[in-house]
């Protein structure tokens, strides 16, 4: 797999430095540039959570209003969603490189101002800066996997691993939130990332390859905008549907059709340009529109849960903060098994039987979590949990991979920044979603408590730690009986949301039948390291030519792919 070969070893006028060693045909390089990416990767999706455990010290020594206490929270990730196309498609024109280099400097000087804001305003600028420079460096990392693992059967593996550390970092976040702001001060969430951003920006300067997509044609600046700014709409009102504001609330509806509107427009005038920013006859491929709509449906049905379920096990079950992140670590775990078998399992299954036998054995998963109660039954959430992340994380590993193999190398920014919206997407409208299911069935439960006055009953309505508070307030028998009847409707509600979860992820298996049957690798994979002039040449070449040349190879003609990848590599450069 690592091997390395003559050819490897021979420099083609033309080709970065950083390409020796990562061909397809040999070189140990490109398991060094994942690595490189894989941390990247880690830095952008610890960032999205390691803040949530510091909201209390955040408050007490910032002292934001409500307000602006919710844009430092949630500014990180609306930027970061907003902006993914716009610098997906930006990398395959000017270099997924640069980019990517680019994304490190603003993401580690974010970081710096973040961890000394002296007051909330400053503290939301930088958490913007973030979800910029998070924005340039998630979708360089898959379109640069893209291009350095030519080879789908390798492509997949760095694929597993890279969505295995993606799994990681969104379950560390929290704990190394809780340890450094124990141990030091909330600014040290930031700080942690400037040493492995000095670290990575010359080694990615060194070793990263550059690679560009299709530049013919101008890049279309306002159709960029008009993404941007629709998403941003967008994301915004479902965050806000997440946050428990009412769908036809004005500032939630009025982003959320703005949004709408603007990305409508932007398909028309992607549809018109005979260079499109974003390639859309990559939806008339089954493959890439199932994948993407499998990685909408997979995190519309977790995401949301998984809120719900951290709030169980604190509230319900009594757990401390840590000892829920402890308990979450079995899914953790075992999705980061499933990311790393998971190539050799497509092999054998193939994309059909891969997602839709992860989407069933998540579905398992939830509906077995059922069985929680009000009292705490340990080997009931272990086994749950670790079906979960091993059934989450085959179907998303699965769908990434197909989608990711549908779009060539010269679009695989754009193909990476659609599967990146998708799942934040997909987050913020399985926020939206479930928690709506979850409010309807627990409200009726607290609505009419007998001895609890009305407007105490509405009070405790909005939400389990409001009605803990609103029965330690009444106190007597009336606050006993609030709590308990709280902690039943919320299980009541629980059970709910978990069966709607199911159905769901029932419908994702059910999507997932029009997946390729096979994971087909050997022509595509010689064709995709192919740039367009070896295309059309291969094309009038003719079959006797081609033998010829083959006959003129002799026994080096193994080193066939190796020459063709350096031979794109120099005409895109």
């Amino acid at each position: 797999m690592s091997g390395t070969t003559t050819a490897g070893n021979r420099r083609t006028a033309g080709v970065p430095r950083q390409w020796r060693g990562t061909e397809a045909s040999g070189g140990s390089n490109r398991w060094v540039v994942l690595l490189v990416l894989c941390v990247s990767l880690l830095l952008v999706a610890v960032d999205a959570t390691v803040l949530h455990v510091a909201v209390p010290a955040v408050t007490e020594d910032l002292r934001p209003g409500g307000i602006e206490l919710l844009w430092i929270v949630d500014v990180y990730p609306l930027v970061c969603a907003s902006l993914l196309i716009l610098f997906g498609t930006l990398g395959d024109r000017v270099g997924r490189r640069r980019v990517l280099l680019l994304g490190y400097a603003l993401f580690g000087a974010a970081s710096a101002i973040a961890a000394f804001a002296p007051n909330p305003q400053v503290l939301i600028v930088a958490r913007a800066l973030l979800g910029v420079g998070g924005a340039m460096i998630m979708p360089a990392t898959l379109s640069i996997l893209r291009q350095v693992f030519p080879d789908r059967r390798e492509r997949a593996l760095a694929i597993g691993v890279w969505s295995a550390v993606a799994a990681v970092g969104a379950a560390v976040g929290p704990l190394l939130g809780g340890f450094l702001v124990e141990n030091f001060w909330w600014g040290s969430v930031f700080l942690v990332n400037l040493p492995l951003m000095v670290v990575a920006l010359p080694v990615g300067r060194w070793l990263l390859p550059e690679s560009t997509g299709d530049k013919n044609g101008p890049w279309d600046v306002l159709g960029a905008v008009m993404a941007a700014c629709g998403l941003f709409c967008v994301v915004l009102g479902v965050k806000r549907m997440g946050s428990g504001a009412g769908p036809l609330d004005a500032v939630t509806a009025a982003p959320v059709l703005v949004g709408v509107v603007l990305l409508v427009l932007f398909v028309r005038r992607q549809r018109r340009r005979t260079h499109p920013l974003v390639d859309l006859k990559l939806f008339a491929r089954p493959a890439f529109s199932i994948s993407v709509g499998c990685i909408v449906l997979a995190l519309l049905a977790l995401v949301g849960l998984e809120l719900i379920a951290a709030q169980y096990l604190q509230l319900v079950l009594g757990l401390t903060p840590l000892e829920t992140g402890l308990r979450l670590l079995p899914l953790t775990f075992a999705a980061m098994a499933a990311g790393l078998v998971g190539s050799r399992m497509l092999q054998w299954l193939g994309p059909r039987v891969m997602v839709a036998v992860g989407f069933a054995l998540t579905a398992l998963a939830v509906l077995s979590l059922t069985a929680m109660g009000q009292s705490d039954r340990p080997a009931v959430l272990v086994g749950g949990f670790i079906v979960l992340g091993f059934g989450l994380e085959t179907t998303l590993f699965s769908a990434y991979e197909s989608m990711l193999n549908e779009a060539s190398s010269g679009s695989a920014g754009g193909a990476a920044a659609i599967g990146e919206t998708s799942y934040q997407l997909g987050a913020g409208i399985g926020i939206a979603l479930l928690g709506s299911v979850m409010n309807a069935a627990y409200k009726p439960g607290v609505s009419s408590v007998p001895g609890v006055p009305a407007s105490a009953s509405s009070d405790a309505s909005q939400s389990l730690g409001a009605a803990y508070k609103v029965s330690d307030r009444l106190g007597g028998h009336a606050g006993e009986a609030l709590r308990s009847a709280s902690r039943a409707a919320f299980v009541h509600g629980l059970h709910v949301t978990l069966a709607v979860s199911a159905g769901l992820l029932l419908l994702g298996a059910l999507a997932a039948l029009r997946l390729p049957k096979v994971m087909e690798c050997a022509a595509d994979d010689e064709e995709s390291t192919q740039g367009p002039a070896e295309q059309q040449g291969a094309a009038e070449q003719g079959p006797v030519d081609q033998q010829s040349s083959a006959d003129q190879q002799g026994p080096d003609a193994s080193d066939a792919p190796a020459r063709l990848d350096r031979a794109t590599v120099a005409a895109e450069s």
